[in-house]
Parts: C-alpha cells; structure tokens; sequence
C-alpha cells in the first residue's frame, strides 16, 4: 500500500521478487531497476459530416514499457534458467514481478510495483575488462503485460 508523505523517497532502498517470493539474498539483489511505466493509447477518429474541424480522441490499448534490471555477476543461474525455459516454448513461464520501494530505514514498504505476466527478453552480461576495476555486471530487460501499484 502506497504511503504518501511530504517528502519524496530515496530511490536507493528497494526490494526485487523475481515471482519466487524471495527478496532476501544475492539472487534478489539488485544495483538498478529502470524504465517502470505504462502508457494508454489514443485512437483518432473524425466523420467526415462532424461540424467541429477536428478529430475525437477515444481511449485505446494499454501498454507496459520494458524494465531492465541490472546486477553484479554473482555466479547464479537463476536468470538463465528462467530465460531458457521461455526460449524453449514454455508458455507457463511468465512470472509477476514485485518492485518495492521501502522509507529510509527499511521498516516499511512504502510503494509497489507488479509486473504481470513477466518474461525475460534479452539478458546482457560483461563488459569485461582485464584492465578494468569496475564490478563485472548482468543485466536482463523484462517485456510484461500489465502494471499495477500499490
């Protein structure tokens, strides 16, 4: 449930359920979670008797944009493991995912994010670099259905 206050919330404090219903661990650590929206359509229509030089707006089709989510390479295989079994056909392997964000000292959610019917569309590890110092990342854009928030 959304908690309203004064002062915005930092974006820093945050936790990720991938639908398995863990937050807590590596797999569930995140360093970004970017690009959470939606959009609603509009479909133009105009008769060609209509006394007004102008068209009407009428509501369309809802649209999720695609979230990316990045973190540290940390050996797991969760993410490909999700990611083959969708390449493999399985329609069964949509998942809702929970974005929550929480106040500053993390006793309490403060907003939420669902991502239903999920599945991963692209998964980017690397850059790797021998000369680097920077943490080797992954990254993985989700592609789902619907937004809701709480």
């Amino acid at each position: 449930m959304a908690v309203k206050r004064d002062r915005p919330y930092v974006q820093f404090n945050f936790l990720v359920d991938l639908g398995d219903g863990n937050t807590e661990g590596p797999d569930a650590g995140f360093q970004e979670v970017s690009g959470i929206g939606m959009e609603v359509t509009v479909s133009e229509y105009r008769t060609g008797n209509s006394r007004e030089n102008s068209v009407m707006k009428m509501t369309g089709l809802n649209k999720a944009s695609d979230v990316t989510m990045k973190r540290g390479v940390i050996g797991s295989l969760n993410l490909y493991s999700w990611l083959d079994d969708i390449r493999n056909g399985n329609q069964n392997a949509m998942r809702n995912v929970t974005i929550q964000l929480q106040n500053e000292d993390h006793t309490a959610v403060v907003c939420t994010w669902k991502l239903l019917r999920a599945r991963i569309i692209k998964n980017v590890n690397g850059p790797f670099n021998a000369k680097g110092t920077d943490v080797a990342m992954e990254e993985l854009t989700l592609a789902y259905e619907r937004l809701e928030m709480e």
